[in-house]
């Protein structure tokens, strides 16, 4: 028997009324096998009475009797299929919390595998196999196993919510089409799922854009505390620096002022010991002749006091010092002379410490001959710029400066910070700073922030000046010789120093940088040959 049951397979001993292994298995005249219950409950509803699976008709209803054999190779399949359950229940995975179980597991809930959307119930793997195996169940739509089915029945028909009413947005069955959404616009339900799934693609790939931007973002964030971490540190040793030199300033200052006050006070006790020693001295000659003068006092030789008296009755040599005196020094104003030597010292040292800060963003700058005034004469290595008289046969293409006579560098800045230092000894007039991408070329223009222009000059009239509307005149200690240019673009500043003395002398501040800028470079005309002088820009000495 159980060598036969291998060659049959399991739906040959399932009932086509419920689906499942015989039960009490009764044959029909026709010849076909149902549960004995399954085909009674079938009869008593359906009258004339016929087969369900090849519908022959029967006029009197068949007295059935339990197929015997049928019964026990049905039963030995039960009892296979239950040791297969238990078998493949161990191999499966048990349903965990939120997860959808099998509807027809009867002991430990395995994990779901589908949903059957016309038997309204989930099945794990083994239960499922019938769905996959039989003619009848194949038709049966299977989807991703979800909770509540019931849901996705009309609540008002109990048929299958199989459409989708697009002038309400509700899924409703086919009934629904005839009553409340007769006049409505309804698809069917997978035609709408696909538009909608289209879009939510859609929605997800700018979803994912909007991600990437902010991961971008946040890269560009990191970059930033990365950057600002790095200046922070470059500061804060700078600072530890600026402020160890002025601590050692400060303590050497006190030191000196300490030695002054004790260098004066040890000239007045020198001065004091000189003249107290000398009266000592004097007090001791005047002590002797006071002995001498008791002794001969006291005697009763008459010739020996007559022959010493002239030589005892006058006072031994002494200086007069009823004006002299030791007056302590005056200590007044050393202190406050220590200290305005101290802010000086300070001040040099703080001037330095800024422009050492602003060199280390030194960047190497060269001109650029497509943008130079055709009157002017540009090195061979682009370092140095000056005015000639002959006006050179050169292409006007866009980039050119004319008739300005300006030239603009090679180089180009759209965030960070960046210094460079340039010449200007021995000329009478220049204008140095930076400009922006889109200023005019081809026109003579005021040249101030507003137009897009960030400089100082030299002007005719010997004036230095920042080129601001109206132009600011600037007053400098002396006069410099090489000029240094910092721009820190995010900042919104432009700073002009005077590199020899160390000292700031103009700022543009709050300046809204939005294009590229470039280094800009005037020499100006030559007056005569006063002027011929080049500008030269410089490789940047670190202060010391």
């Amino acid at each position: 028997m159980s060598a036969v049951s291998c060659l049959l397979t399991e739906d040959q001993f399932l009932c086509s009324i419920c689906l499942d292994v015989f039960t009490d298995p009764v044959s029909t005249p026709c010849g076909h096998n149902f549960c004995k219950t399954c085909i009674t409950q079938h009869w008593d509803i359906n009258v004339p009475y016929k087969c369900p699976n090849c519908k022959d008709v029967f006029f009197t209803r068949p007295k059935l009797q339990v197929n015997t054999f049928i019964s026990e190779m049905a039963a030995q399949f039960r009892q296979s299929a239950q040791q297969k359950t238990s078998s493949s229940s161990s191999e499966q995975q048990v349903s965990k919390p939120g997860e959808v179980t099998c509807d027809d597991c009867t002991g430990t809930k395995l994990k779901a595998l589908k949903s059957c959307l016309v038997c309204l119930a989930s099945y794990c793997e083994t239960h499922l196999e019938p769905h996959l195996t039989m003619s009848g169940l194949k038709r049966h739509q299977l989807i991703d196993p979800v909770e509540n089915l019931e849901g996705r029945m009309c609540t008002k028909h109990d048929k299958l919510l199989e459409l989708f009413c697009k002038t309400d947005q509700m899924c409703v069955c086919m009934i629904c089409t005839y009553s409340d959404h007769k006049t409505h616009d309804v698809v069917p339900l997978k035609e709408e799922y696909e538009g909608k799934k289209a879009k939510l693609g859609k929605r997800d790939t700018e979803i994912q854009q909007m991600i990437q931007k902010r991961r971008l973002k946040i890269e560009e964030m990191k970059r930033s505390v990365e950057r600002s971490k790095k200046d922070a540190d470059r500061e804060i040793a700078a600072g530890v620096q600026v402020f160890s030199a002025l601590k050692e300033s400060v303590e050497r200052s006190q030191a000196e002022l300490i030695d002054t006050i004790k260098e004066k006070q040890r000239e007045t006790e020198k001065q004091a010991e000189g003249f107290i020693k000398e009266l000592e001295q004097e007090i001791s000659e005047l002590e002797k002749r006071s002995s001498e003068v008791e002794q001969l006092s006291q005697s009763e030789d008459h010739h020996h006091l007559l022959q010493s008296f002239p030589s005892l009755n006058t006072a031994p040599p002494t200086k007069d010092w009823t004006g002299v005196s030791v007056r302590p020094p005056s200590y007044e104003g050393t202190v406050v002379r220590a200290v305005n030597q101290l802010e000086e010292t300070l001040s040099k040292q703080m001037k330095k410490a800024e422009l050492k800060r602003v060199q280390q963003y030194a960047v190497d700058v060269t001109l650029d001959p497509e943008t130079a005034y055709p009157k002017l004469i540009l090195s061979d290595d682009g370092k140095q710029v000056k005015h000639g008289d002959v006006k050179k046969n050169l292409p006007d293409n866009p980039e050119r400066f004319d008739p300005c006579v300006y030239v603009l560098a090679k180089q180009i800045f759209s965030s960070g910070r960046f210094y460079y230092e340039v010449q200007v000894k021995g000329k009478t007039h220049w204008t140095l700073g930076v400009a922006k991408e889109s200023i005019n070329r081809k026109k003579i223009i005021q040249l101030s922030p507003q137009n897009g222009y960030w400089l100082t000059c030299l002007s005719y009239k010997n004036e230095y000046k920042a080129g601001t509307r109206p132009a600011v005149s600037l007053f400098l200690e002396s006069r410099p010789e090489k000029v240094g240019v910092f721009v820190d673009y995010e900042e919104g500043l432009v700073s002009f120093y005077d590199v020899d003395a160390a000292a700031l002398f103009y700022s543009f501040t709050g300046c809204c940088f939005t294009q590229t800028l470039y280094p800009f470079f005037c020499p100006c005309v030559n007056v005569g040959g006063k002027n011929s002088a080049p500008l030269i820009i410089s490789p940047v000495n670190h202060t010391e």
